[in-house]
């Protein structure tokens, strides 16, 4: 029995030794494939990683060249645009001029209807940047005073801007004909003025009222740009005239001097075209030269001041201010306005869209003769000196002097 036995063990260990050897090689062999494999992808996985860091820059490129392209076209879009919109603003400025210079008012119409119809108001427009002064030289003519010069080259180094322009008397002449051609009224008035004095005086309300801008009288030195006069707290296009006290009379004796207790200056003023204002005082000097001619009366007290205040001077200018300003279907005010509202004025006040400053702020003293506070502090108020040389009067005559 013991012998039966050990032959059978032998016979299963003859088996199962080969089939343990075919295991282990099979498995040997299983896993040096799954080794290579695994070796190979991990040597492949950065190349992967790589191609897509670069496949993914290449499409940030790509976007960025894209934004960029859009960015240029959009640019140039916008460029295209804004040359339209200003070859646009050029014709319809050239098309409403056409439009204007067509305007003819009718026969019935008034010389103030005549008068709105051709220069129309808006305050919503800018102020033209024009300075308007009347003199028979240039500041380029030796005959020029030295220190007329010095203030006319101020004006306009002030305000580099502005168109600055020297009228002398023929060129006044032919600009308020050429102006005023469809209202042969107001270059019949503006012709029949005895006076240089008073032609000039008439010039002054007639290039404001057809341009605008700003006048100033030949002997006034301007200390700050023009744009300085307008408060930061206003709106330019709340305003349609700027102008300043000329007499804020004290003394009992003011009718010896002036026509109304508080005047208001016409040595500066700054309009936009076809204001109401000075639409009114055109129409006022027109009527009141025509009626002096009919009845014989133009070469009357031309040597009085008063007489020139009250037919083309501040005396009528006023009038017209104080009938504007209490004309609320005009002006917009419902108060009653009086001389009282603008006595001892310190600041600058806005009636309707006529800004009134200070007398100080067109009559500056040129050097305080003794320090002042209150003096100090208004001093951002001084904007021109007057010499009140009554440049008016003593203006040369061209003709005696060829």
């Amino acid at each position: 029995m013991a012998k039966s036995r050990g032959a059978s063990w032998k016979r299963y260990a003859f088996v199962l030794i080969p089939l343990l050897a075919g295991s282990y090689f099979i498995w040997r062999l299983l896993s040096s494939a799954r080794s290579t494999d695994l070796q190979a992808i991990l040597q492949n996985l950065p190349k992967e990683i790589t191609q897509s860091i670069d496949s993914a820059a290449s499409s940030q490129k790509k976007d960025e060249a894209l934004i960029e392209m859009f960015e240029k076209f959009s640019r140039e879009v916008l460029q295209k645009q804004d040359e339209q919109m200003r070859n646009f603003e050029r014709e319809r400025k050239a098309l409403e001029k056409k439009i204007q210079d067509l305007k003819q008012p009718s026969a019935h119409a008034t010389l103030r209807e005549k008068l709105a119809l051709i220069f129309q108001y808006g305050t919503t427009r800018k102020f033209p940047a024009f300075i308007w002064q009347t003199w028979p030289y240039s500041d380029m003519d030796e005959r020029m005073d030295k220190t007329l010069q010095t203030y006319e080259r101020n004006w306009g180094e002030k305000n580099p801007g502005f168109v600055h322009e020297i009228i002398n008397d023929d060129t006044a002449s032919a600009l308020v004909h050429y102006y005023y051609s469809s209202i042969p009224e107001v270059i019949e008035a503006y012709d029949a003025l005895p006076s240089a004095n008073l032609k000039a005086d008439f010039f002054k309300y007639l290039v404001l009222f057809a341009r605008g801008g700003v006048y100033a009288d030949i002997d006034t030195n301007p200390l700050q740009p023009v744009p300085n006069w307008i408060p930061e707290n206003v709106s330019p296009k709340e305003i349609g005239l700027i102008i300043g006290v000329e007499s804020d009379a004290n003394s009992p004796d003011w009718r010896s001097n002036y026509v109304r207790r508080l005047q208001f200056g016409n040595w500066i003023m700054l309009a936009k075209r076809g204001h109401p204002v000075v639409r009114e005082i055109v129409a006022k000097v027109t009527e009141t030269t025509l009626q002096r001619r009919a009845d014989g009366e133009l070469r009357s007290n031309l040597r009085n001041d008063l007489n020139i205040m009250k037919w083309t001077g501040s005396g009528i200018w006023t009038d017209v201010i104080f009938t504007y300003f209490n004309d609320y279907v005009q002006s917009g005010v419902f108060e009653k306005i009086t001389w009282k509202d603008f006595h001892l004025l310190k600041v600058p006040k806005l009636v309707g869209d006529v800004l009134v400053f200070p007398q100080v702020s067109f009559s500056a003293p040129e050097k305080p003769e003794k320090e002042d506070k209150e003096e100090e502090t208004n001093k951002a108020l001084h904007f021109v000196t007057h010499k009140n040389l009554k440049s008016w009067k003593t203006a040369p005559k061209v003709a005696d002097d060829s």
